[in-house]
C-alpha cells in the first residue's frame, strides 16, 4: 500500500481541471470572444466534473442501501468527493458574486 506525500493537496474536482487544463495545448490568444468562449467552456467543464461526483456518490450510496456488495470505504471516499467539490464550486460561486458586486458599486 503506498502512502501518499504529507502536505496540502487539492480537491478532486479542481486536481481533475488542473490536469485537463495542463494537457490541452495552449490556444491562440483572440478576442473577448474568444475569452469568453474558453471561460464558458471551462465552467461547463467544472460542472460536468462536479455532476459526474455528485452521481458516482449517490450511486454507490443507493447500492449500499439496497445491501449490494459495495466497500464502505468507497462509499465513504465518493460522498467526501462529491462534498469537496461541491464546497469548492460554492466558494467559487460566491467569490464571483462577490467580484460582481464591487464591479457594480464602482463609479464610471
Amino acid at each position: 500500500m503506498s502512502v501518499g506525500p504529507i502536505g496540502p493537496s487539492l480537491p478532486a474536482a479542481p486536481r481533475l481541471q488542473l490536469e485537463d487544463a495542463r494537457q490541452r495545448p495552449p490556444q491562440s490568444s483572440g478576442g473577448p470572444s474568444t475569452v469568453a468562449d474558453t471561460f464558458g467552456a471551462m465552467f461547463s467543464d467544472a460542472i460536468a466534473q462536479l455532476d459526474a461526483l455528485q452521481k458516482n456518490a449517490d450511486s454507490l450510496t443507493t447500492r449500499l442501501a439496497a445491501g449490494e456488495a459495495v466497500d464502505l470505504h468507497d462509499v465513504t471516499i465518493a460522498v467526501e468527493q462529491a462534498n469537496l467539490g461541491f464546497q469548492f464550486a460554492m466558494s467559487v460561486r460566491n467569490k464571483l458574486i462577490e467580484a460582481y458586486q464591487e464591479i457594480a458599486r464602482m463609479q464610471v
